[in-house]
């Protein structure tokens, strides 16, 4: 949690607590509830509490009025809120693969860290492996080393059991419990098949059933479409059940049902399709080696995303058994490679810490073959870096498959596989060849990564020392003794008083002193010399920071935050310094009045409270070559 925490905890408590919530977004000043009964939240309470500047009701949102820290805010309101139940009705629609990100991502964020810490573990126990021998690999110490970096993905199913569940609106624990069967003795490894092979095989109540030969350990996909089925029945049960009973009984017989049809249904879907898809990788590769390249290595994300990929190890585990090299896993050489090629590019060009952060251990993890934390953290909820990754995995897979390049024994990830493409004659040449491979799968990935871009994260603020002084403590300028400057107006249209604004956060003054502009002309200019301090994204909403320290918020229209961008066009971003006349954003006065829109653009200085003067021009309209305010800095 962060600073706003108690602020969070009441924000939520006084508009009726989590369960009274449908969905929660944030414009550049309020939080925006949708709320099943607006009844139920205290707003009396809500205004008067610090740091709620008041609380609005108007086109079925519940607005909780912050101020230009909204963002850090609704941070806190999210943890404190946890996972919302989706709403029924209503609501934007998303393409299928979106739908699928989101709810990759959702699973995934949780235990990015934890992810990123295993892979980092695993490389760190290859890297003494590689360098100490045998003398290492053989010890007690290294078994630990493994069993640290293996453990979580061993028992994957389990945290994705926790975070699916609470993506679906379903309890956690239940989903662990649910998951905890899948990774039981036996299951975890598929030995459990052997055991019952004398009988005839595994059966529930009679029913046949069998596990993969690798069991349900470090599977994804089974795990999750199980919690999607155990949250929509518990639902089910909770609005039946008794409340006496409701207690033990919902997850008695949610478990009772969901564990044996992940077994007996889940589960060997999936394996139908992993012997499917491995069956027919097979036949590709009998047709054309290079093809097979080529969909390997472009699909090799993809699989290991829907645990798909053990299909082919099987096939890899036997072939090497009987001392013969295989080239079925030879496309996917170079794809951890081009992972870390575009983590690198996201890392190199956000601007975002916190993106930068989780990018830092992926990028690391990549290195040495564990993609998962790049995957699901950074590359696929960015979309572009993820296929610009397979696209380059399927040139440098049809590259290796050319040079026939082959596996020799089962080995290392990432750059600890090179031992594993050496022949008995002890030749170096596949290493050779995969070494340059990886280089190129790095360099084309970072390449195109970076020159296609992606949809970055809010940037983190960057301000000139004197702007990010002032903008951290709210004291008064330092810059000089007595200082009186003009403010000039950002756009041209008519003036009107700030009381006019269509807004009562607006017109009441509560997010500082300024004026409405009625625009005539859709073009924001910078009003000074400063730096970009925020630019919302749906860019109907600019905050500035003058180099002398005053704070401006441009707020282009009237709730058109529910435009999501559309008519705008920014031609910033957050944290880049402008000079005055430097254009800022455009958009589309008549398309957003059609859109049934007031295009009023209130200008405020939202820290009025700190300048010893503000004085408004008297003209009743203005361009941007026109003082809109003339500002008074008293003695620091």
């Amino acid at each position: 949690m962060g600073k706003y925490e108690a602020l969070a905890k009441i924000i939520v408590k006084q508009v009726g607590g989590k369960e009274n919530v449908n969905s929660l977004t944030n414009c550049i000043t309020r939080l925006r509830f949708k709320l099943k009964d607006e009844s139920k939240a205290n707003t009396d309470a809500l205004k008067n509490t610090d740091g709620i500047v008041t609380v609005m009701q108007a086109g079925g949102q519940y607005q909780v009025v912050i101020g230009n820290h909204v963002p850090d805010v609704r941070q806190d309101v999210d943890t404190v809120l946890g996972v919302l139940e989706p709403e029924t009705t209503g609501g934007t629609k998303v393409n299928l693969f979106d739908g699928f990100v989101d709810i990759i991502s959702s699973i995934f964020q949780p235990i990015l860290a934890p992810l990123s810490a295993a892979g980092m573990l695993k490389g760190l126990n290859a890297i003494l492996s590689f360098a100490l021998g045998a003398s290492f690999s053989g010890t007690s110490t290294y078994a630990v080393f493994n069993a640290m970096g293996d453990g979580l993905f061993l028992f994957l199913p389990i945290f994705i059991g926790y975070t699916a569940m609470k993506k679906f609106g379903g309890s956690p624990f239940l989903g662990m419990m649910i998951a905890s069967s899948m990774v039981y003795k036996g299951f975890i490894d598929g030995s459990a098949t052997k055991v019952f092979e004398a009988a005839g095989g595994m059966d529930f109540f009679g029913i046949p059933f069998s596990i993969p030969a690798a069991g349900y350990g470090s599977t994804v996909m089974p795990m999750i479409a199980a919690a999607a089925l155990a949250a929509v029945l518990e639902k089910q049960f909770k609005k039946v059940i008794p409340d006496v009973v409701k207690l033990f009984l919902v997850p008695f017989l949610t478990a009772l049902i969901v564990i044996p049809l992940t077994f007996l249904i889940i589960g060997p879907v999936m394996n139908f399709a992993a012997d499917g898809l491995g069956n027919g990788l097979l036949a590709i590769l009998d047709f054309n080696p290079i093809i097979f390249g080529v969909i390997i290595g472009f699909g090799w994300q993809v699989l290991v995303m829907f645990g798909l990929h053990w299909a082919l190890i099987p096939f890899v585990i036997m072939s090497l058994s009987q001392g013969i090299p295989t080239s079925l896993i030879t496309g996917a050489t170079s794809v951890a490679m081009a992972q870390t090629g575009a983590v690198l590019a996201v890392l190199v060009k956000t601007k975002n810490d916190k993106l930068k952060e989780l990018a830092i251990p992926a990028f690391i993890s990549g290195i040495f073959g564990i993609t998962e934390p790049a995957i699901y953290g950074i590359t696929l909820p960015k979309k572009k870096p993820f296929w610009v990754s397979c696209a380059v995995g399927g040139v440098t897979g049809a590259f290796a498959m050319g040079l026939g390049i082959k596996t020799q024994q089962m080995g290392g990830l990432g750059i600890f596989k090179y031992t594993s493409l050496i022949p008995k004659d002890g030749s170096m040449k596949n290493v050779v060849y995969a070494v340059v491979l990886d280089i190129i799968a790095v360099i084309a990935a970072f390449a195109l990564t970076y020159m296609i871009g992606f949809e970055d994260d809010a940037p983190t603020t960057k301000l000139s020392k004197e702007a990010a002084k002032l903008a951290a403590t709210g004291k008064k300028s330092q810059v000089s003794e007595l200082v009186e400057y003009d403010i000039f107006s950002p756009l041209a249209g008519d003036v009107l008083p700030l009381s006019e604004a269509e807004d009562a956060a607006f017109s009441e003054g509560l997010l500082g002193q300024g004026l409405v502009i009625r625009p005539t002309i859709g073009e924001i200019k910078a009003p000074f010399d400063g730096v970009v301090m925020t630019l919302f994204p749906t860019k109907h909403a600019i905050g500035l920071i003058s180099d002398k320290g005053t704070e401006l918020l441009i707020h282009i229209g009237i709730d058109t935050v529910e435009l999501e961008g559309q008519y705008y066009d920014a031609f910033v971003t957050q944290g880049q310094a402008v000079n005055r006349g430097d254009k800022l954003i455009t958009f589309d006065i008549a398309a957003i009045e059609a859109a049934g829109f007031n295009t009023q653009t209130p200008v405020i200085v939202t820290n009025s409270q700190t300048l010893s003067k503000i004085e408004m021009t008297d003209q009743l309209k203005v361009s941007p070559a026109d003082r809109l305010f003339k500002i008074g800095l008293a003695n620091s």
